[in-house]
């Protein structure tokens, strides 16, 4: 077990959800996420790339629902969570697959970040989104989209 104090919702019910979508959303995101770079030594939380800053457009296109983002990256998307605290669609393209997750507050998507932090990987974070794509795909997406990387190969030095 970690020492580290997570971030936690306001109920155990929040918690209980942010593990099950972890388990059911991560192992797909998994598959397209790089694992190298990682470091002992760091700490757990997520780091932004500071090799590259966020893209100009971001405060315009940074919109907090699944379908318009996935209309941003030119992708059909498919719902494949609809729940009251994330949705995540599935994009399938000829350049990869990815997940678009969208979350109605901020405190949500953190949660997701901390869940996701023990699968380690690279993802593109926005305003109440996530996209978790292959590592060949992230950059162009952040083009389209804006928004920062957040790197969490680092998770495992605090295990």
């Amino acid at each position: 077990m970690s020492q580290q104090q997570p971030r936690r919702p306001s109920s155990r019910r929040g918690v209980a959800l942010a593990a099950l979508l972890t388990a059911v959303a991560l192992p797909l995101a998994t598959a397209c996420t790089s694992d190298s770079g990682t470091d002992s030594g760091k700490k757990a939380s997520p780091s932004v790339s500071e090799s590259m800053p966020a893209a100009p457009v971001a405060a315009v296109v940074a919109p907090a629902k699944v379908e318009v983002i996935a209309k941003l990256t030119g992708c059909e998307v498919t719902i494949r969570t609809d729940a009251k605290e994330l949705r995540e669609g599935v994009c399938h393209t000829a350049d990869g697959d990815y997940l678009i997750t969208t979350f109605p507050e901020e405190k949500y998507k953190l949660i997701w970040l901390d869940s996701a932090a023990i699968y380690g990987g690279k993802y593109l974070v926005g305003t109440k989104w996530v996209i978790s794509a292959p590592p060949k795909l992230q950059e162009s997406l952040r083009q389209k989209v804006g928004g920062t990387f957040e790197d969490l190969n680092d998770h495992d030095a605090q295990n």
